[in-house]
């Protein structure tokens, strides 16, 4: 099932995306409260063209973004970083999330070179503390794409990652939700990255370094995992900082993740 948040005179509501159309459903909540509450959906109106919806991020209000760096090692390389021992963690902050087809926005006063990084992101459905890895996929509620955004100059100057990752609009996610019945290996989906129709990231999820279910287990032996949380699995080779010359996003730039099986999230950037 593919199920997406999207926006009706300000409100969230949820529908499933078929045949590139949106079918809204009969349910009276945001991605998060269902997520809690699952249930069997109905339609409750005609359906709309994906192309005439206004996305929200499939989950607006997660109590956590986990992100793990350095978990492609064609990106370790790329990177001229080392092969971790173990997951490399960060958060992103919520404010950071917007939907498909919004815009990543930020002021050059705070940065002039802002990245792309295609990843694949998993979204909690049930709370999950010292989850065991064979347990693990059992917590997930569905798979979406991501784009970990990141200020790189503000990264690397502070020397931890935080501040850089988290601006205003650094985390798209979206468009919607692919539920595990219809994903039946997350670690068997090609990943790409387009910037104004140029190729720049082609991947493969197999690639991971650390797996899903090891991720899960070792981020919920730290601290609990409740519904909704986001976890970035990690970007693979070709972001724009370790190119030769560097290339960043610019204003009216089209940067595009897409994953196989889940869809396209599209956004446009402007620096003001």
């Amino acid at each position: 099932m593919k199920i997406a948040q999207y926006y009706n005179k300000e409100k969230v509501y949820l529908g499933s995306i078929e045949n590139d159309r949106l079918v809204p459903l009969d349910f009276q909540g945001t991605m998060q409260e269902y997520i809690m509450n699952p249930r069997p959906l109905g339609p409750t109106g005609e359906p709309v063209p994906t192309n005439e919806v206004r996305f929200a991020p499939p989950v607006t209000r997660p109590s956590k973004i986990i992100a793990i760096g350095l978990n492609y090692l064609d990106h370790v390389r790329e990177s001229h970083g080392e092969m971790p021992v173990a997951p490399v963690v960060f958060a992103k902050f919520p404010n950071a999330l917007i939907g498909h087809q919004d815009q990543i926005c930020w002021h050059k006063e705070i940065t002039r070179k802002v990245d792309f990084e295609a990843e694949l992101a998993v979204v909690i459905g049930k709370n999950a503390y010292r989850c065991e890895k064979s347990d693990a996929l059992d917590v997930v509620f569905g798979y979406t794409c991501a784009n970990d955004v990141s200020a790189r100059d503000v990264q690397f100057g502070d020397g931890q990652w935080v501040r850089g990752k988290s601006l205003d609009t650094f985390c798209p996610l979206g468009p919607w939700i692919v539920t595990p019945d219809d994903i039946s290996d997350p670690h068997d989906l090609k990943i790409k990255c387009w910037l104004n129709g140029t190729i720049m990231q082609d991947s493969h999820t197999s690639l991971m370094i650390f797996k899903i279910p090891y991720l899960i287990s070792f981020l919920s032996h730290c601290f609990t995992l409740t519904p909704g949380d986001i976890i970035l699995t990690g970007t693979p080779h070709g972001v724009g900082a370790f190119r030769d010359p560097s290339v960043y996003l610019k204003n009216g730039d089209e940067i595009i993740v897409e994953i196989e099986s889940i869809g396209k999230l599209q956004n446009t950037c402007r620096m003001n």
